[in-house]
């Protein structure tokens, strides 16, 4: 219970600095690599996305089971509810996160434009200790927009 306390009130935080973003240069890093952000994670882009896919690399999809039956998932991806239609925090998130994934091992957060992972990305690395947190940055519609593979939601 402490931990998801933690979890909420490091996203309240998160969210009201959501106005300050992080712009990136082609000199700072190359469009394929996790680019480290301040609270913790990394993001990433499509190309990175598909890489971590074929290594195993866990991919947690945070939408609502409305938003997974209207564009699809990607294959193998873990679906579990972050934020609900009211914008108030999954109260089962955590105990269902920490059961499928490893704070020592990657984890990649997918959501619809990427900016429901940056809050939870940011919350994770910080709160749960995770240490390898991606962000999709252009999330499932950046995905498919480049006519990349999806499955459709059971």
């Amino acid at each position: 219970m402490k931990k998801q306390y933690l979890l909420i009130v490091g996203i309240i935080i998160f969210l009201s600095a959501c106005n300050s973003s992080t712009t990136t240069t082609t000199a700072q890093a190359a469009a394929s690599d996790p680019l480290p952000q301040s609270g913790g994670y990394s993001n990433i882009e499509n190309a990175k996305l598909d890489e971590f896919i074929h290594t195993g690399v866990t991919v947690v999809d945070i939408r609502r089971q409305e938003e997974w039956r209207q564009t699809g998932i990607l294959e193998g991806s873990k679906t579990i509810t972050f934020f609900d239609n009211n914008g108030q925090i999954n109260p089962d998130f955590v105990p269902q996160f920490t059961a499928i994934t490893d704070p020592e091992k990657p984890v990649i957060l997918i959501c619809r434009t990427g900016n429901r992972t940056k809050a939870a990305s940011k919350a994770i690395a910080r709160q749960l200790g995770y240490k390898k947190v991606f962000n999709v940055t252009r999330g499932i519609t950046g995905w498919i927009s480049e006519k990349r593979p999806v499955v459709q939601y059971r």
